[in-house]
């Protein structure tokens, strides 16, 4: 029997359905069906890499764009940004376990730490500078500093909303926040693809370095007598790491790698190294003087917390140019400094306040938190009695 034979040419045009006519008449008899078979997934993976893998990924995800998804996933990445990051590391910090506020403030520090070292290191730069021909959403470039791999805001989705999960369910042992702070983590990392701003080696590395930064600083911050005898060990090591990326991105000469790549690097350095720096003063103080106590009312934390992220937010954006104006005009230390004084606000000054917050006294405030409490609590208790009493039916 004669065996029919795919020509390379007819086999392409199949596989990337791109023919003016439509799909070739490609002859495949069962009795060579296993050798046609082996041929076309050879040269389907020759295709599919042509342009690589990643690249015919974020293709996929660039020809089913529409508006409605784009401002979905324009919304969904800032989950993975810097101030969100901020924003609920220090709601945890103040109002809910101080304890873990540090867990996820080093957990985020750590990583960015490892990916803006990975950035520099490996110098791969974005899809669409590496394809001209492939397009992004305009509305994410602004966003978009600094070299691809690994994926910032996937580090930081991954980071802090896995660290979340991970004290969460070691404290109460819930399956729902864990999947769905996972399902918040998986929408970032899609975002960043389909925004066409990252590649899927950018996110899986991201995501992997991140989830194992979340497991592997886990024990120490899992009881005090840990986490006090850590402490000192994560600030230093956060100095240390944070002034070697600054002084690794600043002996650089500005020929080795592209120049606004470069000043992202350094930029990002610098305000990590001035973070870590109000990181080990926070705790310093906080474990010698401070010890604030996190409680309240919880009408009160919320008015602590809505009041003092405000101030937050306000000092990061307000103080760039006063900062600047007392160090001369050096743009690099003024951005340490500022970023020092934001940690430092949020670590030590802002919960200088926090008594005050704690005798604040509401009493309608009171019964309705009381209601909704008894009312988690009644629903509770009937799904442990629900259970039992079909039990009695059936016997």
């Amino acid at each position: 029997m004669r065996r029919t034979r795919v020509s390379s040419t007819a086999l392409r045009s199949f596989l990337q359905n791109k023919t003016a006519g439509g799909l070739p008449d490609l002859e495949v008899r069962p009795s060579v069906f296993l050798y046609d078979l082996q041929t076309v997934i050879c040269k389907s993976a020759k295709n599919y890499t042509k342009k690589g893998t990643n690249m015919q990924l974020l293709y996929f995800f660039e020809s089913i764009r529409n508006p409605v998804c784009d401002f979905l996933f324009s919304a969904v990445t800032y989950l993975g940004g810097e101030t969100v990051f901020l924003a609920l590391a220090i709601a945890v910090f103040w109002c809910i376990d101080k304890r873990e506020g540090y867990y996820i403030f080093f957990t985020g520090l750590f990583g960015t730490l490892l990916n803006q070292a990975l950035k520099l290191i490996f110098k791969i730069p974005r899809p669409w500078v590496k394809d001209p021909d492939f397009t992004i959403v305009e509305s994410a470039r602004a966003e978009a500093t600094g070299y691809s791999f690994p994926s910032g805001h996937t580090q930081n989705a991954t980071g802090t909303f896995g660290a979340i999960a991970a004290f969460d369910y070691t404290k109460r042992r819930r399956l729902r926040p864990v999947v769905f702070l996972s399902v918040l983590i998986l929408l970032v990392a899609v975002s960043r693809m389909y925004l066409g701003v990252h590649t899927p080696l950018d996110v899986s590395v991201s995501f992997a370095i991140a989830l194992i930064l979340v497991f592997a600083l886990r024990p120490f911050f899992t009881d005090e007598k840990r986490f006090r005898g850590a402490m000192p060990y994560f600030a230093l090591a956060g100095w240390l790491f944070s002034g070697a990326l600054v002084l690794y991105t600043h002996l650089l000469p500005d020929g080795a790698a592209d120049a606004a790549n470069l000043a992202s690097a350094r930029s990002n350095s610098l305000a990590l190294h001035g973070a870590a720096i109000g990181i080990a003063f926070t705790w310093v103080l906080d474990s010698r003087w401070l010890d604030f106590r996190v409680g309240g009312r919880w009408y009160a934390r919320v008015a602590e917390l809505l009041i003092g992220l405000g101030a937050v937010l306000l000092l990061k954006a307000g103080l760039k140019v006063p900062a600047e104006f007392l160090c001369f005009g050096n743009a690099g230390v003024a951005r340490v400094v500022r970023y020092f004084l934001v940690v430092a606000f949020a670590g030590v000054i802002y919960p200088l306040a926090f008594p005050w917050f704690a005798k604040w006294e509401c009493t309608p405030l009171d019964r309705f938190g009381t209601w909704v409490a008894s009312l988690f609590s009644r629903k509770k208790q009937d799904g442990k009695e629900g259970p039992a009493a079909g039990e009695s039916k059936n016997f």
